[in-house]
Parts: structure tokens; sequence; C-alpha cells
């Protein structure tokens, strides 16, 4: 609570009231009611990369994608990494059942996202635009891979881990070329996308969103919107194609699905085990199946 009173007063916000909103998993977002009676939210980073990231990446799609307005923004102290004022867009996390006329527009939309070209395979920084090692996204795929090698060899057991590392290798190696460098998501997810009735009102959370290949985007699509209902697959994939091409999907999903489970289990052990044990064993589950 000190952070976002912090803000507040670094910002020089009157506030009637303010509200926790609890399914933010990394930043911490809070919900004001001004004295005007005007709703806004507040978003403290994790990090400071992650403060330019989303704030370079809303004032590139503000003409493109619904997402919410930059209103303020304050680089930080000593005791908070900064924070974004962003508008509110009336609408409510997609939580509810999604149908083939809401599955067509979310594809239609992450089309939209896929067709701004990136200066590059990287991301938005504090200090720039910064291109992942030799501007190569299979390079970057493999080096994170290494990266959460360590964490996760400490959280699962020796045999699952070990059949992990022989899948990556050869399923890694078969992968197609990367499309691209266009922008990406990185958490295209119900969660992330405010509907209003039965329409697309708005698409949020760009902080982790970077210049990549487009199959990456399809991971959390698959997960918890085609594998909840596989009758929203196809229209998603014509709303997509609505816009550009679609590619083979078959030939990435069961690698991304892999490899975003492989990256959780790190993400759980560096954001604490215990208050993510339901998310971890999800995600052991699914490595599970996919090397079994």
């Amino acid at each position: 609570m000190n952070s976002i009173l912090n803000v507040i007063e670094k910002l020089k916000l009157n506030v009637l009231n303010i509200e926790d909103v609890p399914e933010s998993f990394s930043s911490d977002v809070y919900k004001l009611t001004l004295s005007s009676g005007e709703t806004v939210f507040v978003k403290i980073p994790f990090n400071k990369d992650k403060l330019f990231r989303e704030f370079q990446m809303l004032e590139t799609l503000k003409e493109v994608l619904p997402v919410p307005k930059v209103l303020d923004i304050w680089y930080g102290d000593e005791r908070t990494k900064g924070a974004l004022l962003l508008s509110a867009i009336q609408g409510m996390p997609c939580t509810g059942d999604v149908d083939e006329k809401l599955s067509f527009q979310m594809g239609t939309y992450l089309a939209m996202l896929h067709e701004v070209q990136a200066p590059g395979y990287g991301h938005h920084a504090a200090e720039g635009y910064k291109l992942f090692d030799h501007n190569n996204w299979r390079l970057h795929i493999q080096s994170n891979f290494e990266m959460w090698k360590e964490p996760c060899k400490e959280i699962l057991g020796s045999t699952l881990y070990e059949k992990c590392i022989l899948h990556f290798d050869r399923v890694f190696s078969a992968l197609p070329e990367p499309d691209g460098p266009c922008f990406v998501h990185m958490d295209f997810r119900p969660g992330n996308i405010l509907v209003q009735g039965n329409e697309v009102a708005g698409i949020i959370d760009f902080e982790s969103a970077r210049g990549g290949s487009s199959e990456v985007d399809f991971t959390k699509v698959n997960r918890y919107i085609w594998e909840a209902n596989p009758r929203t697959k196809s229209p998603f994939i014509e709303g997509y194609q609505s816009v550009r091409p679609m590619m083979a999907l078959e030939r990435v999903l069961p690698f991304y699905n892999f490899y975003d489970a492989f990256s959780s289990i790190a993400w759980c052990k560096k954001r604490g085990i215990a208050k993510n044990q339901t998310f971890l064993q999800e995600n052991i589950l699914i490595l599970s199946n996919s090397v079994g």
C-alpha cells in the first residue's frame, strides 16, 4: 500500500477510493476513483524495463487496437520502480465462456497486433529498444531455455527434468523458420481481454510484449480458449485469417506448450513456490504430458 500512496502523491492525484486488482500476477495494479468521479488505473511494474515496455507498446498500438490510454507516467525513485496512469476501458476481463463470435473477434485483434512490424527481434527497455543476440528469435528461445534449466532442475524430479532436456533438443530442431519480427503480446489470454456484452472492448497488459515471431502468441490461446471450448478454434482462425495468413500451427503448438510450461516452472521458483503452488502443479502436469 505504501507504493500506491507514494505514486498518488507523485502524480498529484485527488483520490476518493483505492481498490487492489487481484488478478495481476507480475506488476501491482490499482483501480482508483478520483474526486472528479473518473475511474483510472495505476500500474506499478515489477522492474523498470516493464515500465518502459508497457509505455512504448501502448503508445505504438493506440491507433491500432483498443488499448488503455497512457494518461501519465512517473519514472520512480529509490522506493518505487515507477508507475503508469492508465485510462479505464468499459469492460470486464473475459472470465466467462467464449463463444464463436467472441473468438472470431479475438482472432482478428491478435492478427492486427501481429501486423505491426517491430524494429527487430527484441524488446523496449529503459535504455531504448534492445535487440536479442544476433537479432535471432530461435537463438533467443534457446537462450531462455538454458537460463531456466537451473531453477527447473531444483523443482522437477530428476527423471522428468532429464526428459524435458531431451524433449527440447528434439522438438526445437524441428521448428519451421519463424516469421516476423512483429510485435507479440506474450500473454494473450482471456484475463487480458476485456469484453462488454459479447464484444471485445479492450486488450491490456503489454508489459511482456516484444518483437518476436507470431507463433508464440497462440500458446495461451490454445490452453485457455481452444482447449476450454474446441468450437472456438475454427472461428478464431477465421478471424485471424481475415487480416493475415495463419502459420502451420500444428508444427509449433506442441513445442510452445512445452516451452511455456517450462518457463512457468522457473517463474514460480523466482516469484515464490508456496504462493504459486496451483500454477506450479498445473505446469508440471503439462510438462509430464508433453514428454510422456
